[in-house]
């Protein structure tokens, strides 16, 4: 059985932009975000049902924390700390200069604890309206349990893709503008040797990413209607197809974290698609890593 035959539509929720999706293991659920409605999303799996909150900014990435039932959120501008049970919000104390020309993008836990997130030239307007992303303006950042800003990468057109291998030694990163995903060696004291990874593929540009026990890269495809698997020596191991042409995130969930959970978006798409902006699933012969989880100091 391959993947695009197990796929399913999950939660028709009309997303203008999903992104940001975490499996909750000991909650059995999903959290995910909408941008351009800044909202967050709760999937519950055993109930099959759906909750959402609504926030200030545009939300754009999550990550779990050490402490259970306790999210770091990352708005348009600024991190928080949010608790979705009694859905409590305080300021985590990070900023990103030169909001709201610029803002935060794609972001990820590490293996140590660290949250890393990359930032692009702003398309949301202050309502959630589409703008216009272009330039080089974007950066890659680590935030350390401890408050401290390292940064990584400058001249980024749209950063995406914030995945660690099986083994936690290659990280990698992406540029949606570039078509381009690089890898790097990883460790505790940060990055070097940079590579391409995969870059050029025709079918749309690169958006978010997902890896496998196996060390294989889910990478969706923005206006491509596909995901790419991408072995850990670059090669296209496998090209899933999706009824809806943007393809945003993904991450692997369920009990045997055999399901990879994608969101799309709709907004940008051509009319006539009228899943586009749901939540998706398929099974994969693979499972998934359990996801990182943002230190708590």
């Amino acid at each position: 059985m391959t993947a695009a035959s197990t796929l399913r539509c999950v939660a028709p929720v009309g997303d203008r932009c999903g992104e940001g999706l975490v499996w909750c293991a000991p909650e059995a659920a999903l959290y995910w975000t909408d941008i351009n409605r800044f909202l967050i999303h709760r999937y519950d799996e055993a109930s099959d049902s759906v909750r959402s909150w609504l926030f200030d900014e545009p939300v754009v990435a999550l990550a779990l924390s050490t402490e259970p039932g306790r999210l770091l959120v990352a708005l348009g501008s600024r991190l928080i700390w949010w608790w979705p049970a009694t859905d409590r919000r305080i300021d985590h104390g990070f900023r990103l200069p030169g909001w709201p020309r610029v803002r935060l993008n794609d972001g990820r836990a590490d293996p140590a604890g660290h949250f890393w997130i990359g930032s692009m030239r702003n398309n949301v307007g202050p309502g959630g309206e589409p703008g216009e992303a272009g330039g080089t303006d974007g950066i890659l950042v680590r935030i350390a349990p401890d408050g401290t800003v390292t940064e990584w990468a400058t001249g980024i057109g749209i950063a995406n893709t914030l995945c660690w291998s099986p083994d936690a030694r290659r990280f990698y990163f992406g540029d949606t503008l570039a078509n381009c995903i690089w890898s790097y060696d990883y460790a505790a004291e940060g990055l070097s040797n940079r590579s391409v990874h995969a870059e050029g593929h025709v079918r749309g540009l690169p958006d978010g990413s997902a890896i496998d026990a196996a060390g294989d890269l889910w990478n969706c495809r923005y206006g491509g209607g596909c995901i790419l698997r991408i072995g850990p020596d670059g090669r296209l191991r496998e090209t899933v197809d999706l009824p809806v042409p943007n393809i945003t995130t993904a991450t692997f969930g369920g009990a045997d974290l055999r399901t990879l959970y994608v969101t799309t978006a709709s907004g940008g798409a051509p009319g006539g698609h009228r899943l586009a902006g749901s939540l998706f699933a398929l099974r994969s012969a693979v499972p998934g890593l359990p996801e990182n989880r943002v230190r708590i100091a």
